[in-house]
């Protein structure tokens, strides 16, 4: 049994984590586990949804998998000491894959991980990326050995498919891409920068400052 374990903070960006969520609850042989410092209510980013979360990262000592999903609050958590940074640093070494999805990254580069490497994150925080040694690079996932990165919040879903290519084949993945209906066709095409207009990429960085 896989166990996949999805970090949870207070001020999460909820669709980092319920993206890739919905699909890994699918995967066949795996077990997923929401975990967060202490067990508790945790409230996303806009103050509206609460998750309640069973298991402390204590009690996920060696997970398969670990996810951490974005959230402005990454910014300030991405430091030295942080128990999420901490936690990933610790059980990184025994991991079959560590992601993270949007600013997720960032506490991968705290802990260590990003040096040296191509990663991506949200565009907003390519610079913050990039202090932590890591290259940024504008593509939806970006797979380095068995690190995995992915690009803004809606990109996380990307991500886990290509997860569950990684460890159940593309047949498998193809099949939760079915279930869940996965079909992108948005009605407008401005979702990444190099796409955007400069006065759009201008408001996004008004409204996220």
């Amino acid at each position: 049994m896989t166990q996949i374990a999805i970090a949870l903070y207070e001020g999460v960006t909820i669709l980092d984590a319920i993206g890739p969520y919905q699909v890994l609850s699918w995967v066949p042989d795996a077990e997923v586990v929401v975990c967060a410092e202490t067990s508790g209510r945790i409230t996303d980013d806009k103050g509206l949804i609460h998750i309640e979360v069973d298991h402390r990262f204590a009690d996920v000592p060696s997970p398969d998998v670990v996810l951490v999903p974005g959230g402005q609050v990454t910014r300030s958590m991405a430091v030295e000491g942080h128990p999420l940074v901490e936690w990933v640093r610790r059980v990184h070494p025994g991991t079959q894959w560590t992601t993270s999805v949007c600013t997720g990254a960032l506490i991968l580069g705290a802990a260590g991980l990003l040096e040296g490497l191509e990663a991506t994150t949200h565009w907003l925080t390519y610079d913050e990326l990039a202090a932590f040694g890591a290259t940024p690079v504008e593509r939806r996932v970006v797979v380095n050995d068995r690190i995995m990165t992915g690009a803004g919040v809606s990109a996380g879903i990307d991500l886990a498919l290509q997860l569950v290519i990684e460890m159940q084949g593309i047949e498998v993945a193809q099949a939760i891409q079915l279930g869940i209906e996965y079909d992108p066709q948005p009605p407008v095409d401005a979702g990444s920068p190099s796409k955007a207009p400069s006065e759009i990429r201008d408001l996004v960085a008004a409204l996220n400052p």
